[in-house]
């Protein structure tokens, strides 16, 4: 006989029944109403002419493969849905339907994915122009760290230089797995559920998967941000050397140094300072200043460019200048938008940050490294927001804050948004279709809002420490056996 779930229930309000299905149906329904309806709008008024100023076809790409992926991933959404809503998922059936659609939305999304290389082409370029002396080109939007390292590569040739980056990649890979759990473990993850945690976020991953197609150099700077985090603060000289490189691979990752600034540890701030300088002195001795110049260059250039948007790139300045675009706004006025919006989103980051820090709403504790496991998710997330470019690989650095939001997640309402900010960073494929690819742009937004509206709950949640206690405790050999 088979006995129909009980009804889930809040643990935070004891009687109240757990309509998140009903809310999460509706939702998805009335977006997949707006965006039938404005597609029928722009084929009835112009013809299929009028999808080419929303529609682009990345490099490399099959745009109808591109549009079957994004709609059956859409759909595999839906029918999850309506399993929750008809009391279709339970314990006899749970884990066989997990598989079904982990499996399903990974494959959905390696078969969307493209056979031509992107940025690797840019780094094998940079370090030909170091080797002969010649300026970076202005695609290269990295200090000259990377493009050194790989300079002695040059004589062995582009295919050697590619095969070295891939190899790296992969084990990068690798190494990111165990640096992620050992990160979520000082947050009070239980070593069975962080690694719980890591194999769920890594099995299905398009920012993971693009970063590896792109052989993108993502993944080396996050493992050492999260190696920073976690040898703090038994080793203040490796972790700051670990963020000095992190900064010296890609610029942005400098944000994180105010965690440490907050913490007001004097001698990991002299480390880091004494650490930059010296890889800095490395470089230079190696190239001089030209590439630093060349590095500036470039990026001031991005800054002040008046170019094309491209819709499955979801930074502020992407986002903006395709609305602008659309409503006809200057150039002018759209870069003063851009930069008053900006100014505003980083003064909102930091306040949360720092409310972060005083309710100890990611970490309990009373030394130092509880101001900087606080701090580091919000300021990842402003690290990720704020960048001139926000490419599908870039959500990588986004793992952290993403996941050690579960351990304070416990009603409905915000399992439901953290569901939606999730499936838009991680699991929709990559396409370019104006508005609906910017989804990636609003998934930040979202967990900033839930950050600080959980910042004013008791945390860790009720769920979670069942959860880790039931993981921590439970026996690993069968019952009865």
């Amino acid at each position: 006989m088979t006995m129909s779930p009980e009804p889930i229930e809040s643990p935070r309000n004891p009687g109240a029944r757990f309509q998140a299905p009903f809310a999460a149906a509706a939702l998805w329904c009335a977006l997949t109403a707006i965006v039938a309806a404005i597609s029928a709008s722009v084929y009835f008024s112009t013809g299929t002419q009028g999808f080419a100023e929303l529609i682009e076809e990345g490099p490399f790409s099959d745009l109808r493969l591109t549009l079957y992926s994004v709609a059956l991933c859409w759909m595999l959404a839906g029918v999850f849905i309506a399993l929750l809503c008809f009391r279709r998922i339970h314990a006899g059936n749970g884990v066989t339907l997990a598989c079904f659609f982990g499996v399903s939305l990974l494959y959905v999304n390696v078969l969307r994915e493209r056979l031509g290389y992107g940025d690797i082409h840019d780094y094998i370029q940079a370090a030909l122009n170091l080797h002969y002396g010649h300026p970076v080109h202005a695609r290269y939007l990295y200090p000259p760290l990377w493009a050194t390292l790989l300079q002695p590569l040059v004589p062995l040739g582009g295919r050697a230089m590619f095969d070295v980056c891939w190899l790296l990649n992969l084990l990068s890979l690798f190494a990111f797995y165990l640096l992620l759990q050992l990160t979520l473990q000082r947050y009070g993850f239980s070593s069975r559920l962080s690694a719980l945690a890591t194999f769920v976020f890594m099995v299905v991953n398009v920012p993971i998967l693009r970063t590896l197609c792109y052989v993108q150099v993502n993944l080396h700077v996050t493992n050492l941000i999260l190696m920073s985090l976690v040898v703090y603060p038994r080793s203040r000289f490796l972790s700051a050397l670990a963020l000095s490189l992190a900064v010296h691979l890609k610029a942005s990752p400098i944000v994180l140094a105010l965690a440490f600034l907050l913490a007001r540890d004097v001698r990991w701030v002299a480390w880091f300072v004494l650490c930059t300088l010296s890889v800095a002195a490395g470089t230079v001795a190696i190239n001089g200043l030209s590439p630093y110049r060349d590095f500036v260059s470039n990026v001031q250039f991005l800054l002040s460019e008046k170019r094309r948007p491209v819709f499955r790139e979801n930074s502020i300045d992407s986002f903006l200048r395709a609305s602008s675009e659309w409503l006809k706004i200057e150039h002018a006025t759209t870069r003063g938008l851009i930069t008053a919006g900006k100014l505003g989103l980083t003064a909102a980051v930091l306040a949360l940050t720092v409310l972060c820090v005083k309710r100890r709403t990611f970490h309990e504790g009373d030394n130092r490294g509880n101001v900087l496991y606080n701090a580091a998710p919000p300021l990842l997330v402003l690290m990720t927001m704020t960048a001139p470019l926000v490419w599908e690989h870039h959500p990588v650095f986004l793992a952290l804050p993403y996941l050690v939001l579960l351990r304070d997640l416990d009603s409905a309402r915000d399992w439901l948004w953290f569901g939606l900010a999730y499936f838009l960073e991680f699991l929709l494929p990559t396409f370019d279709f104006f508005p609906w690819s910017y989804g990636r742009l609003a998934s930040p937004f979202i967990w900033l809002a839930l950050a600080w509206s959980l910042s004013h709950k008791p945390c860790p949640s009720t769920l979670f420490m069942r959860a880790n206690r039931w993981l921590t405790t439970a026996a690993l050999a069968p019952d009865g056996r």
